[in-house]
Formats: C-alpha cells, sequence, structure tokens
C-alpha cells in the first residue's frame, strides 16, 4: 500500500464495554489456550486489566463497565457478549454450557442502560469474537464456534453484508484471534489461520491487508484494538508493532499474560458499542 504517515491517521473516540476479572479463573478447559492446572493469580489479572482500563480512558475512549457475576469466570472477555452496530444489538448464544450464562447478563445491562434493539439469537454466535466490523462488510468467522446459520442470523438482523471466514487452526477459535480491523476497510490478519479458499476471500476484499506471521499470532497479537490511529496489542507482539508504526499508527504494548491463560487478550476483554 501506499506509505502513511501518523499524521495521515486519525483517532475517533471510542465507545468500549468492559468487564473486571473479578472472578477470573481457568477451572475449565473450553479452547487450546486454557489449562486448569495451571494457577492464575487473580492480583496480576486484575493490576494488568486496570492497566488496560485506564490506557483506553487516557487516549479520550468512554469505557462503561458491565458488572462481573459470581460463576462467570470468563466474563472478563466482554467481547463475546454481543455485537453493537448502529446502536442495534446482537447478543450472543454460546456454544459451551459454562458461558451460557453470560448472554443474559449482557442483554441485560444493555437493556438497563437504554437500548431498546436488542436480539436474542437462535444460533451460535460469540459476539465480536466472531464479528468483526468494517466500513463496508461484517466480517464472520466460522469452523470452532458461530455457525452458518449465526452469520444469516446477523445479515438479516444488521441488513449489513456478511462474510463468511472458515477458521481451521484450533488456537485461532475466534476470528478476533486471526484478524483485526485497523480503520475503515483496513484490516491485519494471519493467513494460516484460515481456509484457502477463505483466504482468496481476504485477499481479494483486502489487497492491502497487514499479513501477521506465527510469531505474533502465537501471542495473540491480532487480539488488539485500533482506534484509527492508536493500536493497542499484546506487548509481545514486537514485529507486529514495528509492521504498524511503519503504515503510520501509533502502537501500544499492554500485558496481560494473566488473562492469556484464559485464551484472551486486548480484544476480547473490549466490546465496542457502535452507534
Amino acid at each position: 500500500m501506499t506509505s502513511v504517515s501518523v499524521q495521515d491517521r486519525k483517532a475517533t473516540r471510542r465507545h468500549y464495554l468492559m468487564c473486571r476479572p473479578a472472578h477470573f479463573d481457568v477451572s475449565y478447559a473450553i479452547n487450546p489456550w486454557m489449562d486448569p492446572a495451571k494457577p492464575v493469580d487473580n492480583e496480576l489479572a486484575l493490576m494488568q486489566w486496570e492497566l488496560l482500563y485506564a490506557l483506553y480512558r487516557s487516549l479520550g475512549h468512554r469505557v462503561d463497565l458491565v458488572n462481573p457475576e459470581p460463576g462467570l469466570p470468563d466474563m472478563v472477555f466482554s467481547a463475546n457478549g454481543a455485537t453493537v452496530v448502529d446502536g442495534r444489538v446482537l447478543g450472543a448464544k454460546f456454544l459451551n454450557a459454562e458461558r451460557s450464562a453470560e448472554a443474559p447478563a449482557h442483554r441485560a445491562w444493555f437493556r438497563a442502560n437504554g437500548f431498546t434493539e436488542i436480539y436474542e439469537p437462535r444460533y451460535v454466535n460469540e459476539g465480536e469474537g466472531d464479528f468483526a466490523v468494517t466500513d463496508s462488510w461484517i466480517l464472520a468467522g466460522r469452523g470452532f464456534r458461530c455457525t452458518p446459520e449465526g452469520h444469516r442470523e446477523a445479515q438479516e438482523f444488521f441488513g449489513r453484508p456478511v462474510i463468511s471466514l472458515e477458521l481451521v487452526d484450533p488456537r485461532f477459535y475466534h476470528l478476533d484471534t486471526a484478524l483485526c480491523v485497523l480503520d475503515g476497510d483496513e484490516v491485519m490478519y494471519y493467513p494460516e489461520a484460515f481456509t484457502l479458499g477463505s483466504r482468496e476471500v481476504l485477499a481479494r476484499l483486502f489487497p492491502d491487508a497487514l499479513l501477521v506471521g506465527r510469531q505474533d499470532a502465537d501471542v495473540l497479537g491480532l487480539n488488539a484494538v485500533s482506534d484509527g490511529l492508536n493500536v493497542i496489542l499484546p506487548e509481545a507482539a514486537q514485529k507486529l508493532a514495528g509492521q504498524l508504526r511503519a503504515r503510520g499508527f501509533r502502537t501500544h504494548g499492554t500485558d496481560l499474560s494473566e488473562l492469556l491463560k484464559g485464551g484472551g487478550s486486548v480484544k476480547c476483554c473490549t466490546q465496542e458499542l457502535r452507534f
């Protein structure tokens, strides 16, 4: 792509929903990152989360909080609770029973905070874990969690074209572990996480995409959040940070190593409320 400088990039103020890891633990395994035999340092997990929360606020973004509920250790991964586009809320329906109660907890928050178009899905989708919103499309991952029926349900509800992409590596079980929207229709992704056909679709839609290597993908470097200028990503994704700076982005590395034990990082902790 043509060279883009920091001066050419523009941050837009975002509205996020997060959940403190008050009850975070790894007491079961529903993805390859989780190992109940490895202890979790709860104080460190909370401190790492608080630093991410403070970073968003320092960048001028609004951050609302949904209350953590006992017995829901993965509720800190608030991105999975819903997808919000144009102020309309597509609720989540979790594949695994261990997380199923998170969905009504999120819907209750939206009802209590003035959202009026809230849809309870019939088919599995795990919120922004499975859906990534660009200016032109909603990209949708399938293969491990969300179903093709869930993709059709999202398209009917939002009235936006949904592009289905098939994931093939269980370590990248959600779309937000393998692809990140940077700005508008600009994305970055790890090609080997997708089937050959899905790679071809991505190459056609995003010929100037930033392609990320295995080393950065393996530390969930793509589980990142961008406001169009600032990209918040795991600090271990050093090569990726350099690639982003070369494209005119400002990078902010953060350590969420305790939450990574649950299979999530920056994006998993961050649901975007789009109006």
